[in-house]
């Protein structure tokens, strides 16, 4: 029985020195997106992704279009050599929901990153402006963690994958928190080495001039489902689009939700696009059961191809 295909579109923090460069040099489909956003941005995205220094990649305004880049290019690197093929639905985890949309026909290419690359430099400029952090829950209930956020005044930022998620929020209760996680019955807490405190209220201001840009790209509705962050559920119109991408920067990205959402819509075979396997070892969490491929270069490309 043909397997019903999910997309997964990678988010900041699977960024890595070389990304994409085989893929350029093995398909030029792929080269082409890079050559475009080289052309778009009106700068060398392409010598930031494959040379680095990976302090420059990291960067949000840098990281952000780099990834978005490198998961259509694999796409298209996987269109090429295997053709076309039916998607029964998308998700992208925070940056990679823009991704998910654009894979759907929702923005066309130039049009997201655009919106891609105005969206990390608004971020950029919030973290700026504060003194925020991350750090990883592990091992612990999510009541647990939501009591723990509401105590030290922290936000949930991700629901990553059962016993798995993490908070953001002003530096110090971040670190306070990390402190005390085990009175909350949380077995692991951990900081993370990230810019500033995405998905958290400290973000406003990043949410305010993305709201700002989104009222004025034209969109229409995706192809195939799109799963938001924030609700969990399909995005199928223009309005819906924006509601969600723009809520999304303060608020809690629900992955888990997203996985049970693709599998409750019968995807059997979830395919991870961009750098490494995060994405797959959480859904692994989630449901073990189901088959995951990630696809980051050229060779994974061929194996993929293989599977399919």
């Amino acid at each position: 029985m043909p397997k019903k295909i999910a997309l997964l579109f990678a988010g900041q923090g699977a960024q890595c020195v070389g990304m994409g460069r085989d893929l350029a040099e093995r398909y030029p489909v792929a080269a082409d997106l890079f050559r475009q956003a080289d052309e778009l941005l009106g700068r060398n995205l392409c010598d930031i992704a494959w040379k680095g220094p990976m302090e420059e990649l990291t960067k949000t305004s840098n990281c952000q279009p780099a990834l978005y880049v490198h998961a259509l290019a694999a796409l298209a690197a996987l269109h090429e050599v295997f053709g076309k093929f039916e998607v029964g639905g998308a998700a992208g985890l925070s940056l990679g929901e823009i991704t998910a949309h654009a894979s759907a026909g929702a923005f066309d290419f130039a049009t997201a990153l655009k919106l891609v690359q105005k969206r990390g430099e608004f971020m950029d400029a919030a973290c700026a402006t504060t003194q925020g952090g991350m750090a990883a829950m592990i091992g612990g209930l999510e009541n647990d963690v939501r009591r723990l956020a509401a105590d030290e005044d922290v936000d949930i930022a991700n629901i990553n994958a059962p016993n798995q998620m993490v908070i953001s929020g002003e530096l110090a209760n971040v670190e306070t928190s990390v402190g005390v996680a085990k009175e909350y019955g949380i077995g692991r807490a951990m900081m993370l080495n990230v810019a500033g405190a995405y998905h958290s209220r400290l973000m406003e201001s990043a949410y305010v001039k993305l709201e700002e840009v989104l009222a004025g790209i034209p969109m229409q509705s995706p192809r195939f489902p799109v799963i938001s962050n924030v609700t969990g559920e399909e995005v199928k119109t223009p309005e819906q689009i924006q509601q969600t991408l723009r809520d999304q920067v303060t608020g809690t990205v629900r992955w888990t939700d997203c996985m049970q959402r693709l599998i409750d819509l019968d995807c059997d075979l979830f395919i991870e696009l961009g750098p490494g396997n995060v994405l797959a070892g959480l859904l692994k969490r989630t449901n073990r059961d189901i088959d995951v491929i990630s696809i980051g270069d050229a060779e994974s490309v061929r194996k993929c191809c293989e599977a399919l």
